[in-house]
């Protein structure tokens, strides 16, 4: 994808909504969730997942991230998570984007019995990984074996690879994971620090 199409949203989800410093933006509210509590999350995710530049996390409606997946994936369908690699030639202090479905988030929360709140966290650690450069559809488990590390040092629950390949056989399950990695950037070795 090139620069200017980049721009649409990368760096754009806190641009766009006037609130640069922000690394939690809230377009969809999602009930017990508070920007507080999950910027500090993201913090602790972000390090322990071993990236160094900023993410923004945005949590939008279905139709936006309807939206987000035709234009940069070509699926024209809501998802739970999408991540957005900024552009390695980029000279930003920005890691990259990561797109939540608040609706998605809270429906998977209540079928699971959690609250809201650990399913944001749940999403915002998936698309991290993402960003640290792994894909779960091509590197052999080595982003489902990271996720359950960080799952259990982060003190979260199964996460959405594990209940992935637990409901994989339910091809009409909405617990099996939708997320996508909006854009492929050629990254160092996942979990290698750049």
């Amino acid at each position: 994808m090139g620069a200017p199409e980049r721009a649409a949203f990368c760096g754009a989800g806190a641009e766009r909504y006037g609130r640069l410093k922000r690394v939690i933006i809230f377009n969809n509210p999602v009930a017990g969730a508070s920007e507080s509590s999950l910027a500090r999350f993201l913090a602790r995710a972000r390090r322990a997942a071993g990236l160094r530049k900023r993410v923004v996390v945005l949590v939008a409606d279905n139709r936006e991230l309807r939206e987000l997946n035709r234009r940069f994936r070509g699926q024209n369908r809501p998802t739970d998570v999408l991540s957005f690699p900024a552009a390695p030639e980029a000279n930003t202090k920005l890691e990259g984007d990561i797109a939540i479905s608040g609706e998605i988030a809270a429906a998977n929360a209540a079928r699971l019995g959690h609250p809201p709140a650990t399913e944001l966290k749940i999403l915002i650690l998936h698309g991290l990984l993402h960003l640290a450069g792994y894909d779960h559809e091509n590197d052999n488990g080595a982003m489902a074996r990271r996720e359950a590390e960080l799952r259990r040092e982060l003190r979260l629950p199964e996460t959405l690879i594990e209940r992935a390949e637990r409901h994989a056989g339910n091809a009409g399950c909405q617990l099996a994971g939708k997320c996508g990695r909006a854009a492929r950037v050629p990254r160092a070795s996942p979990g290698r620090r750049t």
